[in-house]
């Protein structure tokens, strides 16, 4: 025969539970995401990057590699200061530095490549969204090395041994011009560009550059090269215009 007190015991366990409250956190919904930016009447910008100075470049001794050697038919140089011969500068990278506080960008589903493609990388110089992924492909019959030595986001270092091998890693935080070498060819060096809005681009070897699909707004621009420092300037994009940025670097004296 049950006692008394063992049949009460059950009936109060559920109002003990409800004055005392459930171990179990209260769950809150999740905060909607912040609305994608209206691109319904966004402008652009354009311009052209131009060099004065000598070319430091120097021509690559691959014979450490003969498999680097013999993919080219043609000296290679180091690509330092890239541009066309008539004083204009490639490679370098151009962004919204300013302006676009609290707006949303979706971030992109396809990866940024970087190829190891006869022993170099390229591109030289890329840009990327935080949180993309970036794909890292050997491309050459040799081995390679790929070394990535930021300061604030973690480094990596791995071999990729064989042709058509690839790696994927992505960045936890924005930061400029992430050095990637190869710690077996000492001449390969790439420089990857994580920021939090798809408003960048880099300069081609005839200086133009172009960033699209800005939101009407007063914005500050840089544009940073990978020797010769960084320039700054102010643009305002208005609806559906263009508006131009130039961008002059030196050699320093």
């Amino acid at each position: 025969m049950l006692h008394r007190a063992a049949l009460v015991v059950p009936l109060l366990m559920p109002l003990l539970m409800a004055a005392c409250g459930s171990s179990e956190p209260a769950r809150r919904a999740a905060p909607d995401p912040a609305p994608p930016v209206d691109l319904s009447n966004a402008g652009s910008v354009h311009g052209l990057v131009t060099y004065s100075g000598a070319d430091p470049d120097t021509v690559i001794d691959m014979s450490a590699d003969p498999t680097c050697q013999e993919l080219h038919d043609q000296p290679v140089e180091t690509e330092t200061v890239v541009g066309d011969g008539a004083g204009h500068l490639g490679n370098v990278f151009i962004y919204v530095k300013q302006g676009l506080e609290g707006e949303h960008f979706p971030v992109p589903s396809e990866p940024s490549l970087l190829e190891q493609k006869g022993c170099m990388y390229v591109p030289h110089v890329s840009g990327m969204m935080l949180g993309q992924e970036l794909i890292v492909h050997n491309d050459d019959p040799t081995l390679h090395n790929v070394h990535a030595q930021p300061k604030d986001n973690r480094e990596f270092n791995q071999g990729q041994p064989f042709q058509g091998m690839e790696m994927t890693r992505t960045f936890t935080e924005t930061e400029l011009m992430i050095p990637i070498t190869c710690d077996v060819h000492p001449w390969m060096k790439a420089y990857v560009n994580v920021v939090d809005s798809p408003l960048f681009a880099v300069s081609k070897p005839d200086g133009s550059y172009a960033i699209d699909k800005i939101p009407p707004g007063d914005y500050l621009l840089e544009a940073i090269h990978e020797s010769l420092g960084s320039r700054t300037a102010k643009v305002t994009i208005k609806p559906g215009q263009a508006a131009e940025v130039d961008f002059a670097f030196s050699a320093a004296p």
